[in-house]
């Protein structure tokens, strides 16, 4: 196993490999500012890129590309209240109450931190515990499916706000919606109405930016005053305080996210909102 790391972070570090990571974060980054861009659309809209480049080199750029996307979708989340992807929903719970507060500027570092400090130990943790959980996830049946499931959803009327009712409500409709497109036990259709487009079921980004994107511009519309536009962003690495208060947090998500990130089905918003 040390062998082939050695081997692989000989590969990455070269100059040009170097070069080309920068570009896919670069790249990577602009794109998934932009709202409904994630990093799926994000690797598929710059694949042609790679065309030309060796396989190793084109891999460390893809791994760019999607680590910048990633990012990209919280400076939305942050800054306009829209996430960017489905990961960055939670992003907009604190994020951007932190950003009306003016520390948009340390919202944006720490959420930068963040995501390296939990990708480089998540991988550290991949490289020593993967052989070993590889057939403890293989053992994934439908219970354990349904379980994971109905956690994420416990999670999320749990830490809704207002009414419990409510949230449940929503938490049941989120599964109606979920149910809609192709049955893969049986091969039948549900729900979709005999329009085709509906086969593959509701895709997340648009349904993201239609619940999260359109309802701020409603609620901004029926404000009277000035709207508050956050485009003077300063201070960008946080205080010493700001990390001090965020290591603890940020160590818990690295944890929650490598643990549900290693079982089948988990992804990233079960982890996001888990943490």
């Amino acid at each position: 196993m040390w062998d082939h790391l050695i081997l692989g972070f000989t590969v990455a570090s070269k100059p040009i490999n170097l070069l080309y990571c920068f570009l896919g974060c670069f790249y990577g980054t602009f794109v998934g500012v932009l709202p409904g861009f994630g990093p799926t659309a994000a690797i598929a809209l710059l694949l042609p890129i790679t065309f030309g480049m060796t396989p190793e080199s084109a891999v460390i750029m893809l791994a760019g590309i999607y680590y910048g996307a990633m990012y990209g979708g919280s400076t939305t989340s942050i800054l306009v209240n829209i996430p960017g992807e489905a990961a960055s929903v939670v992003t907009t719970f604190d994020g951007y109450q932190m950003a009306k507060q003016g520390k948009a500027g340390p919202a944006l570092g720490i959420a930068a931190i963040g995501s390296f400090i939990a990708g480089t130990l998540t991988i550290m943790g991949l490289f020593v515990v993967a052989p070993l959980l590889a057939n403890f996830a293989l053992q994934f049946g439908p219970p354990e499916f349904f379980s994971l499931m109905l956690l994420g959803l416990t999670i999320v009327v749990y830490i809704s706000f207002g009414s419990v009712l409510k949230a449940v409500i929503m938490g049941c409709l989120g599964v109606a919606l979920g149910c809609i497109g192709w049955d893969y036990v049986s091969g039948n259709t549900r729900i979709t109405l005999g329009i085709e487009y509906l086969y593959d079921g509701i895709p997340v980004v648009p349904a993201l930016m239609g619940l999260f994107g359109i309802s701020e511009v409603l609620l901004n519309l029926e404000k009277r005053k000035r709207l508050e536009v956050f485009k003077d962003v300063k201070n960008l690495w946080p205080s010493l305080k700001d990390f001090r208060e965020s290591i603890l947090p940020i160590l818990r998500g690295s944890g929650i996210g490598f643990f549900l990130g290693l079982l089948p089905g988990g992804g990233t918003v079960v982890s996001t909102f888990a943490s």
